[in-house]
């Protein structure tokens, strides 16, 4: 894993300027293969596990940012400045949430020399042009979906609005060996498809593929599209069809995964919108809620 230092003093704080530890988004988070995402201090340090793992199985570049919404540097109905600033009660000022990431960010890079030369990029303001600066250019971010607002907010905007392709960490502990055995839940929709497409990268470095069609077609064309594509993109893989039977699509993944021992769900992240997937409580919304394994996605 490499990483490119770097420094830009006019947007952070006085108090952390002496700490050096800040990165100029132009020169890192621009350019980095993977990107760890840091909204919620609480998932800051498993953002990091992953990410580090996600650019060291490619042998690629990793960066780290810090985004957050900063009422004082929005442009926003005075509504929306209002519920930000109701948030500090509960999760501490813009300020205050910068420190703890930072704090995180600092005990973990400590633990191992090689991590000496990794920086951390911070944008507060409107969050959503935060997420576009620091992501733009990634080819895969590592954010969590649950947390706080920013990591709630920043998560829909990297999904809806970025279309990135998203790994986000497991709840709790992080087992490591993140590309293990990559599970794919494969369906021949377009967004199942451009996930695949957006994780081949990662998906050459994988040490077993297995492509699980669940409730395959009479005439096999699940299946038979999963085999077409892995071969388009030169992987190789098993493809298997299960029936779901009682249970819902996204419980037979996850007893799948669990039996076949994953280490990785990839999944083409709700197909019918965000807010119809929240109404109707579809299969990435099951996922996300009950995986206990990273899973990568794209919308």
């Amino acid at each position: 894993m490499n990483n490119a230092p770097s420094n830009d003093s006019q947007r952070k704080p006085p108090s952390l300027q002496a700490g050096v530890i800040f990165a100029d988004v132009h020169e890192v988070t621009l350019h980095a293969d993977v990107l760890a995402l840091l909204p919620d201090p609480a998932t800051a340090r498993l953002s990091l596990d992953v990410a580090e793992d996600a650019a060291r199985a490619v042998d690629g570049t990793m960066a780290a940012a810090h985004v957050g919404a900063d009422p004082e540097h929005m442009i926003a109905a005075p509504e929306e400045i209002d519920l930000q600033m109701l948030r500090d009660m509960d999760e501490g000022s813009p300020r205050q949430r910068l420190e703890r990431v930072t704090r995180a960010f600092e005990d973990w890079k400590h633990e191992k020399p090689d991590r000496e030369r990794l920086l951390l990029d911070d944008c507060r303001g409107d969050l959503n042009r935060c997420v576009t600066t620091e992501c733009h250019e990634t080819a895969l971010v590592v954010a969590p979906c649950h947390g706080n607002m920013d990591a709630r907010d920043a998560f829909h905007d990297l999904l809806f609005n970025e279309h990135k392709l998203v790994l986000v960490p497991p709840p709790g502990q992080y087992a490591g060996n993140l590309l293990g055995h990559v599970v794919i839940g494969w369906k021949p929709h377009d967004h199942a498809q451009r996930a695949v497409v957006a994780a081949r990268h990662w998906l050459t470095a994988a040490d077993r593929i297995t492509v699980l069609c669940v409730n395959d077609k009479p005439d096999g064309s699940y299946q038979f599209t999963a085999r077409e594509l892995l071969k388009q993109l030169g992987l190789d893989g098993d493809v298997i069809a299960i029936n779901s039977g009682g249970r819902s699509v996204g419980e037979t993944i996850l007893d799948f995964a669990k039996t076949e021992k994953a280490t990785c769900l990839l999944i083409g992240a709700y197909k019918h919108g965000y807010f119809l997937e929240l109404l109707l409580g579809r299969v990435t919304r099951y996922l996300l809620s009950h995986s206990p394994l990273p899973m990568m996605m794209k919308h």
